[in-house]
């Protein structure tokens, strides 16, 4: 099990920082600034050892050219990526060990097509998703398919339940919104809203999430259940046939939401 903190990034970002106890290297998910990490490795006396890429969009890979230069640093990334920094390419099926603990590599496209995951099993189970799944959402789908979008959420469905979900966006409340105008009646979301609610008053990350609450309150990891293909047939005016009928209309629906 790592320890992971979060480098706040523009916005809306977290790069994720991963360390063990007994080191003083780390490891940084996605460090789309590089400044924020730098400031954060400088204070806490830390050194890079390593970076995980998830997938090629800027703002999860443009600090790694100044973190890196000077210094040979291993960079993990999807092979099939267009981002030329990555010197560690890695595809599905791939493991990896890193800070003594060993991360499964799954390939996710859907936000894009070179998206992948890492997944750690060792204490508790930890999956940094990237893009992919966020708390009560998942991404755009700027380059793959509703129906690659929907393999990478079974595929997430199919992790231990007490994983901790890491992604990369504090899109909560935003998700949320969402999820209780398709479920209106699912108190598990009500119960998340009000929690994140009081987090973001605080200025604290609404993350990581967990896969047990994701599949009580994520419309995206709830295609078969009743009440959320209900909704996507009344936004669709139409009768839906397939999980991915259904999941291509509540992604469409987020999207104009």
């Amino acid at each position: 099990m790592y320890n992971v903190t979060p480098v706040r990034a523009f916005s809306d970002n977290y790069i994720w920082v991963i360390s063990t106890p007994d080191s003083t290297q780390v490891a940084v998910v996605d460090p789309g600034d590089a400044a924020p990490v730098q400031t954060y490795l400088d204070a806490q006396g830390l050194s890079l050892c390593a970076i995980l890429i998830t997938h090629h969009h800027n703002d999860h890979t443009g600090g790694v050219a100044a973190l890196t230069e000077g210094q040979s640093i291993p960079v993990y990334g999807p092979a099939s990526s267009p981002f030329k920094g990555i010197n560690r390419p890695l595809k599905g099926g791939d493991r990896i060990s890193l800070l003594g603990t060993e991360l499964e590599i799954a390939e996710v496209p859907g936000h894009t097509l070179d998206h992948i995951s890492y997944f750690s099993r060792t204490g508790q189970p930890q999956l940094f998703c990237g893009d992919t799944l966020f708390l009560a959402g998942c991404g755009r789908l700027f380059e793959g398919t509703a129906e690659q979008m929907l393999n990478a959420m079974n595929y997430f469905a199919g992790l231990p339940d007490d994983t901790e979900v890491y992604c990369t966006h504090e899109y909560s409340l935003a998700n949320l919104a969402f999820a209780e105008a398709v479920e209106p009646g699912n108190h598990d979301i009500e119960a998340a809203i009000e929690q994140c609610t009081q987090l973001r008053h605080q200025d604290k990350p609404t993350l990581p999430s967990n896969l047990a609450q994701e599949k009580r309150i994520n419309p995206f990891m709830r295609t078969d259940r009743q009440s959320v293909i209900n909704a996507a047939n009344r936004f669709s005016s139409d009768a839906l046939h397939t999980q991915t009928e259904v999941f291509a209309a509540i992604r469409e629906w987020k999207n104009q939401f």
